[in-house]
């Protein structure tokens, strides 16, 4: 009788450990646990005796255990340390001035890009003005009422431009003459 009454009060005192145990489960899932309190209930769960309705529990705080007992072997540590002292062989690349500036080409192609749909933007978006430099021949007029006028005015530009050019063709002479004296010299 007195081993069945020692039993009891075990049971009871272990029935009273689960109630305790149950509580700081709550607490450890509101996060409201110490660090001593984590201590308890991993404790409890590295025993062999857990009831079946805490058992699912024992994976949670045993596998910190697990985990420590886990260790890398030193071959591992050997093998990353020769990777990392590995050396390997550096290839020079050679850069041209076209690769350098490839970037600078793709930039100035995307501003044309750009200027030129805001371009054509404009103009279908305005069609009834009148473009100083328009090229197509049926938005022309005559801009002088007397043809001999338009003829002078012609002919007085003609002369200037033969007259630059006879200038320019005369000064190139004098550098080509120039150049051969001193050639000859």
């Amino acid at each position: 009788m007195l081993g069945s009454e020692s039993d009891k009060s075990t049971q009871k005192y272990k029935n009273m450990d689960y109630k305790y145990i149950e509580q700081l489960l709550e607490r450890y899932w509101q996060c409201e646990t110490s660090l001593e309190e984590e201590a308890i209930l991993k404790a409890f769960f590295n025993q062999t005796n857990i009831p079946a309705h805490l058992l699912h529990y024992k994976k949670l705080f045993i596998s910190e255990r697990i985990w420590q007992d886990i260790r890398l072997n030193t071959s591992f540590d050997k093998k990353i340390l020769e990777l990392i002292e590995k050396e390997e062989s550096v290839k020079a690349y050679k850069t041209t001035w076209k690769h350098r500036l490839m970037p600078l080409y793709k930039a100035v192609a995307l501003i044309a890009i750009i200027l030129t749909l805001g371009d054509a933007a404009q103009t279908s978006f305005h069609p009834n003005e009148t473009v100083e430099n328009d090229y197509n021949y049926e938005n022309y007029r005559d801009s002088y009422n007397d043809p001999e006028m338009a003829y002078n005015q012609i002919s007085e530009a003609l002369q200037m431009v033969s007259q630059s050019l006879n200038e320019i063709s005369q000064d190139t002479l004098l550098q080509k003459q120039f150049k051969d004296k001193q050639t000859e010299q």
